[in-house]
């Protein structure tokens, strides 16, 4: 990893020195226990009130629902970004994505070789070095191999996508014919196998539940659903020439897609009982950004791709029955903290990197406060910032400051009335953004691309 000396490395020192003595007595009690298994549960393009147990009202997701009530909601989780490959850099690594030249793109440029660094410590590399198995099953979007991709970043197997824009039923790139190569991949060798992606999905990681129930496991099960292009069980593949973002879908096909979603989930969470290990496995259940077209965001504003809260905020649970009790937390999260927090939970060391996640262990087990911090977000055109109650935005030349704690539609502009609170968050903004790679020209293009092809479709 390309050397770095933060300003803020006392900052994030402190904080892990505040929660280090709730996780040594977590780790210490649970020394003579053998290590819970994991099981990440990523859905793709996820609106945070999507789930019915959320707010959803046109379809339920019942076996999501009894996940969420027998765990720990948060109910400010954030991603990373509102888009794809920028979380999952997060996600993986447990800091910001613009320390990597792979988070600093969505989508990834082609013909050129940008990925996760394979030599990168992440939080696969980490629970396999404790001895776990590991596996990816569904969507990678990290870039591909020789250079990156699953296997040569520490999972053992690999089912799924390389890339993102699968056609479900076809498998191949939306909107390409029977000619063109699948998407799916067993290892780093295509596959052509049939069936519907989500449940193929399913049926990988009961699987995997099924052989592995004997040893420690980390499964990540990242669904490409509901991301479009939008097609539900038994319906067609998308036609030569369709884009499936501009010219597809519909409230009634999401809804299905939704539900197999939520099957699928079912499924899986009734193999982890019948193999007898659902008591000591981590379910987590959570979204790579915030949700598109069919999604349902309100009061929010925004969606996938924009800083808004509606681009942003995501659903977020974590199940684990021996250890956590149902309850909800308000305490802000962000992607990168899962790889310090279920290291933590599961009793197993951080690997030596820095990392901006933090520890949440204690406010899941309501044992300890998690210490108030600066959250930061860019993307090619937009940036934020949120401090407690206080959340900065700048879209393009355009400032905000808006109180999320009587605000949380982000309607209220209070630059002018809180100007002191405003210049620090944008003080702070710009402090941190010295400190990230800078983004690249060729990463600002396909925004704008895209938006240019939105207005133009507007004006027809």
């Amino acid at each position: 990893m390309t050397g770095y000396r933060l300003r803020r490395r006392g900052v994030i020192a402190g904080l892990a020195a505040a929660l280090a003595g709730g996780a040594a007595l977590a780790t210490a009690r649970r020394r003579s226990e053998p290590p819970p298994n994991v099981l990440f549960i990523l859905a793709d393009d996820l609106g945070v009130h999507d789930l019915s147990c959320l707010g959803r009202p046109d379809y339920r997701t019942a076996h999501i629902d009894r996940l969420f009530g027998d765990g720990v909601i948060l109910d400010q989780a954030y991603s990373n970004s509102p888009t794809c490959s920028p979380t999952r850099t997060a996600l993986f690594s447990g800091r910001y994505p613009a320390r990597f030249e792979v988070g600093l793109y969505d989508p990834l440029p082609r013909g050129r070789a940008i990925g996760f660094p394979p030599a990168e410590a992440n939080m696969v590399r980490a629970f396999r070095s404790a001895q776990y198995r590991t596996a990816l099953v569904g969507k990678w979007h990290l870039g591909l191999p020789p250079g990156s991709g699953p296997q040569r970043c520490g999972y053992e197997e690999f089912f799924g996508p390389l890339e993102s824009g699968m056609d479900y039923v076809s498998h191949r790139p939306m909107g390409a014919g029977p000619e063109d190569p699948s998407m799916l991949f067993e290892g780093e060798q295509p596959v052509d196998t049939q069936g519907y992606a989500t449940d193929l999905f399913t049926d990988r990681a009961c699987h995997l539940v099924e052989r592995w129930r004997r040893q420690p496991f980390f499964l990540s099960l990242h669904y490409t659903a509901p991301h479009f292009p939008w097609q539900a069980p038994g319906d067609s593949p998308t036609g030569r020439g369709i884009s499936g973002n501009h010219d597809t879908g519909s409230m009634q096909t999401y809804a299905r897609m939704m539900q197999a979603l939520d099957a699928g989930v079912g499924r899986v969470l009734r193999t982890l009982e019948t193999c007898g290990v659902a008591e000591r496995t981590i379910v987590v259940f959570t979204s790579d950004n915030g949700g598109e077209r069919f999604s349902y965001q309100w009061p929010l504003r925004g969606t996938k791709t924009e800083l808004w809260e509606g681009g942003i905020r995501v659903p977020a649970a974590v199940r684990w029955p021996a250890r956590l009790r149902p309850r909800r937390v308000t305490t802000p999260a962000m992607s990168m903290d899962w790889m310090p927090t279920l290291l933590a939970l599961a009793g197993q060391s951080l690997p030596e990197v820095i990392l901006d996640g933090i520890d949440l262990t204690g406010a899941l087990t309501g044992l300890a406060t998690t210490p108030d911090r600066t959250l930061y977000w860019r993307t090619q055109d937009m940036a934020a910032v949120r401090r407690g109650r206080w959340k900065f935005v700048r879209d393009e030349t355009l400032e905000y400051l808006f109180d999320l704690s009587s605000d949380p539609a982000e309607r209220a502009n209070r630059r002018l009335r809180d100007a002191v609170v405003h210049t620090e968050m944008r003080e702070a903004f710009d402090l941190w953004n010295q400190q990230m790679l800078p983004v690249p020209d060729d990463a600002r293009l396909p925004r704008v691309q895209r938006r240019r092809e939105f207005e133009s479709l507007q004006r027809q």
